[in-house]
């Protein structure tokens, strides 16, 4: 039974310099996708860093953490039935020449690194990413132990 749920999706700064952002957001909502969140952000190092922790100690982290640093990025918290699926299938394969005929990686996509979007693969993962970026989204019950919203990233500063 399908369940409504939320997943982070991130246009990276190679769509955004390459002005596809806009096409990639009317991709998602023809895609039955409802934004509950969106903003331009862009990162430092040290966000990049939080947001990627997960991948510390990686070979690829270091050059991970420079690109996503390089330009703005689009975040977007978005909802819909089994969202996170859907996004994964809507993103396509991390490697864009493996992705499938009408993903997002295989239209827009020149590399596994510069792919154009990133999105949650776990509905854990997402809650963490979403409130990484929104804590604002989520109600109390989210809230860590020192009463403040999980994560602390970008979304906290304006």
């Amino acid at each position: 039974m399908s369940q409504l749920e939320l997943t982070l999706a991130i246009i990276k700064p190679d769509a955004v310099t390459s002005r596809i952002a806009g096409e990639i957001v009317s991709i998602i909502e023809r895609h039955g996708f409802r934004i509950r969140g969106l903003r331009m952000v862009h990162l430092t190092a040290a966000e990049a860093e939080g947001f990627y922790a997960v991948h510390r100690g990686k070979p690829f982290f270091r050059g991970l953490v420079k690109f996503m640093t390089e330009g703005p990025i689009i975040v977007m918290a978005l909802e819909r039935e089994d969202a996170i699926q859907k996004w994964r299938e809507l993103m396509g394969a991390t490697d864009p020449e493996q992705a499938a005929e009408g993903t997002i990686r295989r239209w827009f996509g020149a590399s596994t690194q510069r792919n154009t979007v990133h999105g949650s693969d776990a509905s854990e993962t997402a809650r963490v990413e979403v409130a990484y970026f929104f804590p604002e989204i989520f109600s109390a019950s989210s809230r860590g132990p020192s009463g403040k919203p999980r994560g602390a990233g970008p979304a906290r500063r304006r």
